[in-house]
């Protein structure tokens, strides 16, 4: 039996990138997934067994849409993956519009999501788990608000955990925060305009950055937070080596 037969397992942002290697991953160790993506042809080849791949083309910071399909699909997992990309250039070049849009899709998106779980609320012993980014951390000055959108997303999923617990729901809400990477169509321009930044080849860059997070690494992180304990609370460091827990602060107000 494989680890996740019988579980339905719901990836906002299963389109591409990491997110798409969460939904492979969770295809294959048995789940029924269900995919979700703004752009319909990006959900076209995801495949598996008959009835395990289940795809919905929406607009993911739709709150009627979260509300919706957690009422109709009720997973015991939700990854929440999806998110925009952000316009690279120093921060005195952005508008405020520029600057705020990961605040407007990322951040709204997770929110809206998180509470409908909570509402609804999921089963006991359902797992959510959302992506932020290792720049909530380490800060990304060529990004607008990139780094305190993905901040504000990892204090979401505390805030909901905290949440969970008080009110005994026994829903597991947890963090994975990966590592900028050339792998995907958020982290290769990025990678360019930082090398660039920093006068030096893309090549060397990429050296100094370590081994890539690859869409299967990330896919394998999920799983195991989906499978485990460490799934039940926590922030997660992702980086081509894997998982690595983050101190947790403690609550000052």
């Amino acid at each position: 039996m494989k680890l996740l037969e019988g579980r339905v397992a719901l990836v906002v942002g299963a389109g591409r990138g990491l997110g798409r290697g969460i939904a492979e991953a969770f295809i294959d160790a048995g789940a029924t997934v269900v995919a979700i993506a703004r752009t319909p042809a990006q959900l076209a080849t995801l495949s598996g067994p008959q009835g395990h791949v289940n795809v919905i083309a929406a607009d993911a910071t739709d709150p009627v849409v979260a509300g919706n399909v957690l009422a109709q699909w009720r997973p015991q997992i939700l990854a929440l993956v999806a998110g925009a990309t952000p316009l690279l250039r120093p921060v005195h070049l952005h508008t405020w519009e520029t600057f705020s849009t990961n605040w407007q899709t990322d951040v709204r998106m997770t929110f809206h999501w998180m509470r409908e779980a909570l509402l609804l609320p999921l089963s006991e012993g359902s797992r959510v788990i959302v992506m932020s980014s290792g720049a909530a951390v380490m800060g990304s000055p060529l990004s607008g608000g990139y780094a305190g959108s993905k901040a504000t997303q990892r204090f979401l999923a505390d805030y909901a955990a905290q949440e969970s617990q008080r009110l005994k729901l026994g829903i597991g809400i947890s963090a994975v925060l990966p590592k900028l990477t050339p792998l995907t169509d958020l982290g290769r321009p990025a990678v360019s305009a930082y090398a660039a930044r920093l006068g030096i080849a893309e090549d060397e860059y990429r050296r100094r950055m370590g081994n890539p997070v690859t869409p299967a690494i990330a896919g394998a992180a999920f799983v195991q937070l989906a499978t485990s304990p460490e799934g039940e609370a926590g922030a997660y460091m992702l980086t081509g080596e894997g998982l690595q827990p983050i101190a947790s602060r403690e609550a000052v107000a």
